[in-house]
């Protein structure tokens, strides 16, 4: 007899041993050992066994029943994760209150009991109730930092902490969409990102001379909600130039403090090099740009629709303390909140810069904002796909 046979055949005599009296059992354990060959003492064990029959049924969970783990508030959940870029259930949780009210404009009606539901969700329910969906990818580019030598005398290392407790210090960088050669002429992007409220803008620019990339950064400065008080950069030379030095620290009111980082040391410059991650690869990826006609397509889908999405309606995390304990570092982080709201709560702008953000605010949709994105990189690759 077969393992499966003697299995089923156990488990169709084991109640009816259970039940019978001293006399019956041993007839139908000389009749088990007959059948199976199994010795008598092995098969008295297996019959004697009290748990034989549970460990053929599922064993339940202990502990109280799911309480999230519902078809209406996945559905929901999973929409909102993939409108946000698979945002982190630490940013999610904090961004779900500002995207579920434009959620029921651009679908159905959530019941309340979803809502609420929603809203008191932690971060790692959040993560388990996603943990069947969730994608992960890895990739790497070129570094294309080449040192400028004209002013690096003249432009000081950043050596202490700016004040990040007021809007307007900026660290800045530039990324190559140039494939994986860096010969020719192709796109660059350029990044402001601001250690207060993490807003962040982008711009592309054709090669990176000193005209382009400066009057691109006076158009970014122009779109910012707050007044530049300092700018640190890398060791690039589309940053250490003449142009933009003057343009930074000769201004009658108000000049800029332009600092530079170390030379090969990019966590000087930790914030924007993150930026050039989240807002610049993970949108458009490590394809080369080699057509002209390509910078003003992504600069319209940056100023109309990327940067208004991430700075109004995607929450950042802010360190606030970083312990060294023995050989372990310990972060503890802010609440997170979306540079918009950060930027509310400052003390550090007028009224007037306040308003101007709240309407700002009133006139978008992450929704629509996100269809937008689509549409516009959709357009970008198919441009790049067109025989120059």
């Amino acid at each position: 007899m077969v393992m499966n046979s003697k299995r089923d055949y156990l488990n169709a005599i084991w109640q009816r041993y259970q039940k019978a009296d001293k006399n019956t059992k041993s007839l139908i354990l000389d009749e088990f050992c007959l059948n199976c060959g199994h010795h008598r003492k092995h098969a008295l064990r297996l019959l004697s066994r009290k748990s034989h029959l549970k460990r053929q049924i599922p064993k339940q969970k202990s502990g109280p029943k799911p309480v999230y783990h519902t078809p209406e508030l996945l559905k929901v959940l999973k929409g909102i994760w993939f409108a946000t870029d698979q945002m982190c259930s630490k940013k999610l949780q904090a961004a779900l209150p500002l995207w579920l009210p434009f959620y029921e404009q651009e679908y159905d009606r959530i019941p309340i009991w979803v809502k609420t539901k929603l809203l008191a969700m932690s971060p790692s329910s959040i993560d388990r109730l996603l943990k069947p969906v969730r994608v992960r990818y890895k990739t790497k580019g070129l570094s294309a930092t080449r040192r400028g030598t004209l002013l690096k005398n003249q432009i000081p290392i950043q050596t202490d902490q700016w004040n990040a407790s007021k809007p307007g210090f900026l660290e800045a960088d530039t990324v190559a969409h140039c494939g994986n050669s860096l010969a020719g002429d192709f796109v660059w992007s350029i990044t402001f990102t601001d250690l207060f409220s993490a807003w962040t803008e982008n711009r592309a620019v054709w090669n990176k001379g000193a005209h382009g990339v400066l009057s691109h950064i006076k158009e970014m400065e122009q779109n910012l909600p707050f007044h530049i008080r300092g700018f640190d950069c890398d060791n690039g030379s589309e940053f250490l130039n003449h142009h933009l030095y003057r343009y930074f620290t000769q201004r009658p009111k108000d000049p800029v403090q332009f600092t530079r980082s170390r030379p090969y040391q990019k966590s000087d410059n930790a914030h924007v090099e993150q930026k050039n991650w989240s807002h610049v690869r993970q949108l458009l990826g490590y394809d080369r740009f080699d057509q002209i006609k390509l910078v003003s397509l992504i600069n319209d889908l940056y100023l109309n629709a990327w940067n208004p999405f991430h700075n109004f309606f995607s929450p950042t995390l802010k360190l606030k303390e970083k312990i060294k304990v023995n050989s372990k570092y310990i972060k503890k982080y802010d609440k997170p909140r979306t540079p918009y709201q950060r930027l509310l709560e400052s003390s550090h702008l007028s009224i007037k810069q306040k308003d101007k953000l709240k309407y700002s605010y009133q006139s978008l949709n992450p929704f629509k904002l996100k269809k937008m994105i689509e549409s516009k990189l959709k357009n970008i690759f198919n441009t790049l796909r067109l025989p120059k």
